[in-house]
């Protein structure tokens, strides 16, 4: 709980910040501009389903969760620390979503949803924010466990400049489109703040990155799916002028970096929950 109430000082500045760049940016996007033709890898016609997105849901967590219950990882003793981590950091990027999903920087294609939805979101959205962040923390603690030295730990300093001025950077850069703008600058400055502040961050910094190459693997299947590698139409529409214009497959590059910060945040909670008092 003190954990929670120190790391409360961080997080509220950041729903300050958020409000302000609320106003700044509604009257930027122009509204109704989704684009459904993207690029195409294979359709599969299995795909074409009302439950296309919760199916992938439980494809990402079902296996992690019976794996979870491995007596060498143990990854079921960690839920206690995990599961406050994924509210916090769900709780931020949720009110983020549903934002750019009112200004229409991203939509869903309901030819692919249940039809549940809560503040504009579809239920499969809310589910996104908990699926993805259990199944890439369960691939950060097997790493851990199965890798025991820490390859990337010599470089990891270099790795972490780098990204900083990459990020900031490109953010910088891209002012005026939305998705890319907001996504790289968040997490350009995140990983300064984990750099200057977060003191015990050089421990698990590098184990982060590794962990983080190998979940893109999964990442480009599962959100190639979503953004219509695979599919007649993509599932998560996105604004043409609000992101960088460059995909991996069908997958924006801006996605890979919104993944990166998701999971780099949900770690850091992590990590410092269970870390002794």
């Amino acid at each position: 709980m003190n954990s929670l109430w120190k790391w409360g000082r961080y997080v509220l500045p950041l729903f300050g910040l958020f409000l302000v760049f609320v106003q700044w940016a509604m009257p930027l996007v122009l509204p109704n501009n989704l684009l459904f033709e993207v690029p195409s890898v294979a359709k599969f016609p299995f795909l074409e389903s009302k439950l296309t997105y919760f199916y992938l849901h439980l494809f990402t967590f079902i296996p992690v969760f019976l794996l979870s219950f491995d007596k060498n990882v143990g990854y079921y003793k960690n839920w206690k620390f995990l599961l406050p981590a994924i509210l916090i950091v769900g709780t931020f990027f949720i009110l983020w979503d549903v934002f750019f999903t009112v200004v229409g920087v991203w939509g869903f294609n309901g030819d692919y949803l249940s039809g549940i939805f809560w503040l504009g979101l579809p239920l499969e959205e809310w589910l996104f924010f908990f699926t993805v962040p259990f199944a890439c923390v369960f691939i950060y603690e097997c790493l851990n466990y199965y890798i025991k030295k820490d390859i990337l730990q010599f470089i990891e300093p270099f790795i972490t400049k780098v990204l900083i001025a990459l990020f900031l950077g490109i953010g910088f850069l891209t002012w005026g489109r939305l998705y890319s703008t907001t996504t790289f600058l968040w997490t350009g400055f995140f990983l300064l703040f984990h750099v200057l502040f977060v003191k015990e961050g050089k421990k698990y910094r590098s184990r982060f990155y590794a962990a983080y190459l190998v979940s893109l693997l999964p990442f480009l299947i599962v959100n190639g799916v979503l953004t219509g590698a695979y599919t007649n139409a993509p599932i998560v529409i996105y604004n043409p002028d609000e992101y960088l214009g460059f995909r991996i497959t069908s997958v924006p590059l801006d996605d890979a970096v919104y993944s990166f910060l998701l999971l780099m945040a949900t770690i850091t909670f992590y990590e410092k929950f269970r870390m002794p008092n």
